[in-house]
């Protein structure tokens, strides 16, 4: 595998197969782990964040990993990091750091192992749809596979240890990609998001901790690991996102009873933008192809299609722009260029 292969290739939970989908765009299961006897990556040297690869690649070669699949920060420029970023195999910390750091990827992507961001290794699966409970049993293996060939930081009173005191415990960290323009425009959205919080979960953007809230996207992860097991905090979590669930569902029923015309022209206006517009930022995609989204959820449309909307979230983003245009552009350029790849993805849809 090598960069451009990743690039021309769809991951695998993009693909809207799983439960929920025209809500809960993914699940994603993160187990946070170090090497017993190497200091933590943000104090390591070269050399022993260089024995942190070597000795996770060949344990991952026996856990049915190809270390060819590992891509290294130092060989990747800018853009080349922030389509690793946009397809959720790295953090935009990782990115920022350099020397013995990277990402070694298997299946499509759903699942992957990020090498000395803040911990040595963050073992992450991400499945279609609302399978959070699928997503934690599968990287669950990992781990275990891992674990024949790496003797992990673990204390007998605090669990896995891990840079971060909040990852102390199991080191997961659960969470769900969700789409909820129902409750946005309902204005229930920060009602849902307080109501959550007090539960001890934690609502962010849709590139997760820093990032802003863009096109309904919201990500809900646990907020600590310490003192439940993963069983707890994944059942937790699926607990409350059935119920955030349901309420996305009232509210859309609440939209068509009481404010039909003014949805229906929302949406409406959304798509005809899409289907013409010569130049369109990154910001005003991700707004629109949420209204149009919301559509589709409704029954209102049944094209585009949902893998369509979901591939569209990935490609259209600006280094995924760069990427496949093979040169840097300036920001006038990918947003002509953004417009023409959406124009030509929905040349067939009907209004």
């Amino acid at each position: 595998m090598n960069f451009e292969s990743i690039v021309h290739t769809i991951p695998m939970w993009l693909d809207p197969t799983g439960p929920e989908s025209d809500i809960v765009i993914s699940s994603r299961a993160r187990l946070a782990r170090n090497i017993k006897g190497i200091p933590y990556a943000h104090r390591a040297s070269e050399e022993k964040l260089k024995d942190v690869v070597s000795n996770v690649l060949d344990a991952a070669e026996s856990a049915g990993y190809d270390p060819a699949n590992f891509f290294k920060n130092e060989d990747l420029d800018d853009f080349r990091k922030n389509v690793f970023i946009e397809r959720h195999l790295i953090s935009p910390a990782l990115a920022q750091k350099r020397g013995n750091r990277g990402v070694l990827v298997k299946n499509m992507e759903r699942d992957s192992i990020l090498i000395n961001e803040e911990d040595h290794l963050r073992l992450q699966s991400i499945y279609s749809g609302f399978d959070l409970m699928n997503a934690w049993e599968n990287v669950d293996g990992i781990d275990d596979n891992l674990s024949k060939g790496i003797k992990f930081s673990f204390s007998g009173k605090y669990g896995y240890l891990t840079a971060c005191p909040t990852n102390f415990g199991t080191g997961l960290r659960a969470s769900i990609l969700i789409h909820l323009p129902a409750l946005v425009l309902t204005k229930e959205i920060q009602r849902v998001i307080r109501s959550v919080g007090q539960l001890g979960l934690v609502v962010r953007g849709y590139r997760g901790e820093g990032s802003d809230v863009v096109g309904n996207l919201f990500q809900i992860s646990n907020q600590t690991s310490l003192g439940k097991t993963e069983r707890e905090i994944v059942s937790n979590l699926s607990s409350v996102v059935n119920q955030i669930i349901n309420y996305e569902k009232k509210a859309k029923d609440m939209l068509l009873k009481e404010a039909k015309q003014q949805t229906e022209d929302k949406i409406w206006r959304s798509l005809g933008i899409l289907k013409a517009a010569r130049v369109l930022s990154t910001h005003e995609f991700m707004n629109l192809n949420s209204a149009v989204r919301f559509g589709y959820s409704l029954n209102l449309l049944d094209k585009p299609y949902l893998k369509t909307l979901n591939e569209l979230m990935v490609l259209v983003q600006p280094g995924h722009l760069q990427a496949t245009s093979g040169k840097q552009m300036e920001p006038i350029e990918r947003d002509i260029l953004r417009a023409d790849i959406v124009r030509q993805r929905f040349i067939d849809v009907k209004i």
